[in-house]
């Protein structure tokens, strides 16, 4: 093997690794809070841009649930806690 085999094969470890890592913050639909709600708190909790989270909840909406968030399990945690706290139903994946 070549120098450059070992780094791709080194590159394409490094990327599974942080894959592994990596989880989805889901959000249910639900009857209960407004599209402007979920809208803020998105962009409040999440960091969406505001048509980021408009189109998210859409999605919610229509197909009954949208990953909002994609990061490590101590990254979503703080933010699944702090969207749950506001009423909206929430799932790490």
């Amino acid at each position: 093997m070549n120098n450059s085999t070992l780094f791709a094969e080194d590159q394409e470890l490094d990327t599974l690794l942080l894959d592994v890592d990596q989880r989805q913050l889901v959000l249910f639909n639900d009857e209960v809070n407004t599209f402007d709600d979920v809208i803020r708190w998105l962009v409040e909790i999440c960091d969406h841009e505001s048509i980021q989270a408009e189109q998210c909840a859409y999605i919610v909406h229509y197909a009954g649930k949208c990953s909002v968030k994609v990061g490590t399990w101590e990254d979503l945690q703080p933010r699944a806690v702090a969207l749950l706290d506001r009423g909206l139903s929430v799932e790490i994946m």
